[in-house]
């Protein structure tokens, strides 16, 4: 291969990736994962899954995504009743909103970014969505 041929590719190579930059940075999203920037879409409920290196799992509205510290709001999390070893069943978990404990928590969590695994937006028609608005409906009435 010729140099001329070399430079050539390499350039393309640059370009491509620089292309593929400038799409995640604007979209927000890689494949299925939510990267940076707008973390809502038309196609989604508006929460977020927060998955942490501890293995907690918090479902709620994420802001301020780029920065150290983002926040999450109107959080959920999984509560598993636990049968002395038996198999976990479906009606074996439930969603809990947080706010209820007893050290009494607001509705606020500053996470460290470096302790995010992931996030991922939750469509509207998930069970995580559906029991949060199920949740929402008893205490408005």
């Amino acid at each position: 291969m010729t140099k001329s041929k070399k430079i050539f590719i390499g350039i393309v190579i640059i370009a491509v990736i620089i292309i593929a930059a400038v799409a995640v940075t604007r979209t927000g999203k890689f494949g299925n994962f939510f990267i940076a920037g707008n973390n809502t879409s038309s196609s989604t409920s508006g929460y977020q899954a927060v998955f942490l290196t501890n293995g907690q799992v918090y479902f709620g509205r994420l802001s301020g995504s780029t920065s150290q510290f983002p926040t999450l709001r109107d959080i959920y999390y999984l509560q598993v009743q636990n049968k002395g070893g038996e198999p976990v069943g479906p009606g074996d978990v439930s969603l809990v909103k947080l706010g209820n404990e007893l050290h009494g928590p607001t509705d606020e969590m500053r996470i460290n970014r470096d302790h995010i695994i992931l996030t991922e937006n939750l469509k509207s028609d998930s069970n995580v969505v559906s029991a949060i608005k199920k949740f929402e409906e008893k205490k408005t009435k």
